[in-house]
């Protein structure tokens, strides 16, 4: 088993009697289902229905002071955590940013020996293993204590990518993208029975109508790693724009149908004049089921 600490996630701390009902009206994710030891992916959204930071949650135990534990992106953890009390109003609930005492640790390729009291295993893909919520100090630690090899997070970066899983303000931009486009629909983000939310109108009405045209792919690099933003092009035709990329694999946010039609027509797929290829070109041909996270 392998685990690195993740210098780029941050933890926000959501706690108080009405925080559960708080986040729950306002995420894409049923906060009601979380639980300690239980983790969720979601998002807070624009009213348009477009990204402002997503984030993996779950629920601090009695010992550690009860409250929701969000798990974000540390660059957005202080204006993420300014949105929340934005929209507080009266509820009781008190928003914290733990960033500067509290990190992630990602633990992958294996069971932990041990489950630490804030474990949960990754909701999003299987393949991504385990998040922990720690002091940064604790690292070395908690990787003794799960029975796992510390290593540098540049190797669970390769591994994130190889497994599919879109990284915002690399593969995607906040306020700039839809849920449908960086398969959060796919990967257990967006919950289609729960109650209303901020932008549920948007993201209800593209799943509903199936009018997501682009999203985030998996592809195979022939050569050299392409730039992350340098145009995906199917013949002389900007058809995307490249994503992050490591160990010979990377993601690109694509209008699926312009790709299909490419390959339709036997145009072979650049970026930066680099040759790459769809790891698996059903991504841009079989319509995404719903999934209820």
């Amino acid at each position: 088993m392998k685990a690195a600490f993740l210098p780029d996630r941050g933890v926000i701390k959501v706690s108080g009697e009405d925080a559960r009902n708080f986040l729950n009206g306002l995420v894409t994710t049923d906060v009601a289902l979380v639980r300690p030891g239980l983790g969720r992916f979601g998002a807070l959204l624009t009213p348009q229905g477009k990204i402002i930071a997503d984030f993996l949650i779950t629920e601090a135990p009695a010992g550690h002071g009860g409250g929701f534990l969000l798990d974000a992106p540390r660059a957005l953890a202080q204006g993420f955590a300014d949105k929340l009390k934005f929209y507080k109003l009266r509820a009781k609930v008190t928003v914290e940013n733990l960033s500067d005492s509290m990190g992630v640790l990602a633990a992958w390729h294996g069971e932990p020996a041990m489950k630490p009291d804030l474990a949960f295993a990754d909701p999003r893909n299987d393949a991504l293993g385990w998040r922990i919520l720690i002091p940064g100090e604790l690292t070395q630690k908690v990787a003794d204590v799960v029975g796992a090899d510390l290593v540098d997070s540049a190797l669970y970066e390769e591994h994130r990518i190889i497994s599919g899983t879109p990284r915002g303000g690399l593969d995607f931009m906040y306020s700039d993208a839809f849920p449908h486009e960086t398969n959060m629909d796919r990967l257990n983000g967006v919950d289609f029975e729960k109650g209303c939310y901020v932008g549920q109108e948007v993201v209800s009405r593209m799943q509903h109508r199936g009018t997501a045209r682009t999203r985030i792919v998996r592809v195979t690099l022939e050569d050299f790693s392409p730039e992350t933003g340098v145009a995906v092009l199917g013949g002389d035709k900007q058809v995307g724009t490249m994503g992050s990329t490591a160990g010979g694999y990377g993601l690109a946010l694509v209008r699926i149908d312009r790709v299909a039609d490419a390959l339709d027509a036997g145009l072979a797929l650049t970026a930066g004049g680099l040759a790459i290829r769809l790891t698996d070109p059903n991504d841009v041909r079989t319509p995404p089921k719903q999934t209820v996270a």
